[in-house]
């Protein structure tokens, strides 16, 4: 017990330095790569090869952590991941041509070297925390490291757009904040206890045998219908940046209010998901959320109001929190210890290809479509939507919980979450 609270410690340390490197350096690289001129397209695969390229290697992660141990596996690739800031901030100052091409190839292998590290520490921490207690402790933990995050992203923001005139040498600086920060980050992480996990060669198994068990495997259904969902979301998600930066015009300020309005209202709703998700179960808040994400998308078609796209991601942010918070607590719940890295890796496969080929299919896709007041970003925005439902209302029913749990209809869900007629105390 006391490795494991000295673990959850460090680990809490971990998080937060990690939440500061990706409030400084991951929220800005789409608009570093705009200030570098990049086109929609370039948009599209600098927010596609990273995660198609990151899910190929998924596929190898559990063989790999098999041989390393989770922990050996979690510190060396986080190790590299840190390093790669560094090729990243020099890109302006190395590279007087194709900055395009080498933003995506060091971006590519930095989204690899996290990626990868990924299945070996949920492992860990599913290992540390009770199976009733993972909403709660999720959403808690969550909630301070995005805290952490917003604030980052707020104070970068802010510092980008104080010196407009200056904004590649601000956007190094960001980086190179990132970098000090992801380093700590590795060092809590080299501080962590690996538990014991009894090793079973029945639970191996390859990922073809994975995928072929659609059918029958709750978990499979639910993989596949995140995969989906991940893919109608990235259809248009790369490009709000683009919308808000370029054809809005908005000012970082106000770029910066806008974006942060959404982890905001994750941060500020997310313990109430995380008892629902506890008392209600996971899939019946991903049913909920799933079908308001729909329509997102489209709400930003019908103003250019920042006032009005500040409500639209305050919304965002609400249904967000719950349906990330229970994607991640529904693998945990529906996958036993001895399967877990093998299962969160082929998700992670699956998932990354879906972003990775909606971002490619939405970049390549924008400059066909017909615009809608005067905006082809606005259409792609349009299609996210619309895909997202269709596959929302195709494979919500086929997804079933795996605890016993208390029976609630959606609508009385939502108005609980509120704090309108409360169905948990």
């Amino acid at each position: 017990m006391k490795n494991i609270e000295k673990s959850l410690k460090y680990s809490f340390m971990d998080g937060v330095f990690y939440s500061i490197m990706f409030g400084f350096g991951d929220s800005y690289i789409n608009p570093f790569a705009i200030e570098l001129n990049a086109t929609s397209q370039e948009i599209g695969l600098l927010s596609s090869i990273p995660g198609f390229t990151s899910s190929l290697v998924q596929y190898r992660a559990a063989e790999i952590t098999k041989k390393l141990g989770r922990k050996k596996m979690m510190t060396i690739f986080v190790f590299l991941h840190a390093l790669m800031w560094l090729p990243i901030l020099l890109i302006p100052w190395v590279f007087s041509s194709n900055r395009l091409f080498w933003l995506i190839l060091f971006f590519t292998l930095y989204t690899i070297f996290g990626t990868i590290a990924t299945p070996a520490w949920s492992s860990i921490m599913s290992q540390y925390i009770p199976k009733k207690k993972r909403g709660e402790y999720f959403s808690f933990r969550t909630k301070w490291t995005g805290s952490i995050s917003l604030v980052s992203m707020f104070i970068a923001g802010i510092f980008l757009w104080s010196n407009s005139k200056n904004r590649i040498i601000n956007f190094t600086i960001l980086f190179a904040v990132s970098m000090v920060f992801r380093f700590l980050s590795w060092f809590c992480l080299t501080k962590m206890f690996e538990p014991n996990i009894q090793k079973n060669k029945n639970e191996e198994f390859c990922f073809r045998n994975f995928i072929i068990r659609v059918r029958e495997s709750n978990f499979v259904k639910f993989v596949i219908y995140v995969t989906l969902t991940s893919f109608a979301v990235n259809i248009g998600a790369p490009f709000f940046n683009m919308y808000v930066l370029k054809e809005l015009g908005f000012d970082y300020l106000s770029f910066v209010v806008i974006t942060t309005t959404v982890t905001f209202f994750i941060l500020i709703t997310l313990t109430r998901w995380g008892r629902h998700a506890d008392k209600v179960g996971n899939v019946s808040i991903i049913k909920l959320c799933g079908f308001i994400i729909s329509f997102l998308p489209i709400l930003w078609v019908f103003s250019k109001s920042k006032i009005y796209l500040v409500i639209v991601n305050a919304l965002a942010g609400f249904v967000w929190a719950g349906f990330n918070l229970s994607v991640s607590n529904f693998i945990y719940d529906a996958v036993t210890p001895e399967k877990r890295v093998r299962c969160i890796a082929y998700f992670n496969l699956l998932n990354g290809l879906g972003i990775s080929l909606g971002s490619l299919f939405g970049g390549f896709l924008i400059p066909y479509l017909p615009r809608i007041n005067g905006s082809q970003l606005l259409t792609i925005f349009l299609v996210s939507g619309v895909l997202r439902l269709l596959v929302w209302a195709y494979f919500i029913r086929k997804i079933k919980e795996v605890r016993t749990v208390l029976s609630v209809k959606s609508k009385e869900l939502f108005f609980s979450v509120i704090g309108y007629r409360p169905i948990i105390r």
